[in-house]
């Protein structure tokens, strides 16, 4: 069994388990398919992970370390100076605990009963006081990096919004306007030359949370229920656990049926 994957959940994390929390990845799960959401957090058997990309990891660490440097002397960053973003490194005692992952912001949602958690990549604050979430991107694309303008990065968006939400639910004042750094991996170097270039840019986003109630309603309600719910239509999981679910019983009832014939 690869490290890391564990089919059975210890039950404690599952819904209804004294360690089960609502983190941000979750709610993504719920929204992008039901069924599985269901049978990870219901279940107990999550999807099996990708791989951990080390040299995302990698460039995420070193923003933080560059981003760190500013915050210890409560100067503004050469990016915000060059896009006239008017802020600094936000400090806080908690700012470790806010960037782990398994822990991050929580909060306890009353109507639920849900803690809702989400690991931020860095938050700075402007002259009126309000907090910007910012979450830091890489990649490697041919253009440059000046908007969030693909289907596939409305998850991004979301996330954007539930760490904004989780934020002003701790008492903070949070602006609306949130920032992805961008860091673009250069692929038109003649040469590697054991030198990977990035072109970084700052991303604005004006988030929107007033979806979040209602969808963490419906995740209330979908983890309540003994009914698998359905799914989603382009889950490419659900399909192959269908497609192999069926073959598998014919399987079976051939062999049985094999065997009954004394074949």
């Amino acid at each position: 069994m690869s490290q890391y994957y564990k089919p059975d959940r210890n039950p404690n994390w599952n819904y209804g388990g004294d360690r089960f929390r609502l983190s941000r990845s979750k709610i993504a799960l719920f929204l992008e398919c039901p069924r599985c959401f269901y049978v990870d957090n219901k279940l107990g058997t999550a999807r099996p992970p990708g791989f951990p990309f080390a040299l995302n990891s990698a460039v995420d660490a070193l923003f933080k370390k560059e981003f760190d440097i500013h915050r210890a002397s409560g100067t503004a960053h050469p990016l915000m100076r060059q896009y006239g973003v008017d802020a600094i490194p936000f400090t806080h005692k908690n700012m470790g605990i806010w960037r782990e992952v398994f822990k991050g912001v929580e909060t306890k949602h009353d109507a639920t009963g849900f803690i809702v958690s989400g690991a931020v990549d860095d938050i700075w604050i402007n002259p009126k006081e309000e907090l910007i979430v910012v979450d830091y991107k890489s990649t490697s694309k041919d253009e440059k990096i000046v908007a969030l303008d693909k289907d596939w990065q409305d998850g991004y968006k979301r996330q954007m919004e539930i760490y904004q939400w989780l934020i002003r639910q701790n008492g903070f004042k949070v602006s609306d306007t949130g920032y992805f750094v961008y860091a673009n991996a250069d692929k038109d170097k003649k040469a590697f030359d054991g030198v990977l270039q990035f072109e970084v840019t700052l991303v604005p986003y004006k988030g929107d949370s007033s979806w979040i109630e209602k969808t963490l309603a419906d995740i209330k309600r979908t983890l309540d229920s003994t009914e698998l719910p359905d799914s989603a239509t382009e889950c490419d999981y659900c399909k192959y656990r269908e497609t192999v679910g069926k073959k598998l019983l014919a399987f079976g009832k051939q062999k049985s049926g094999n065997a009954t014939l004394g074949i």
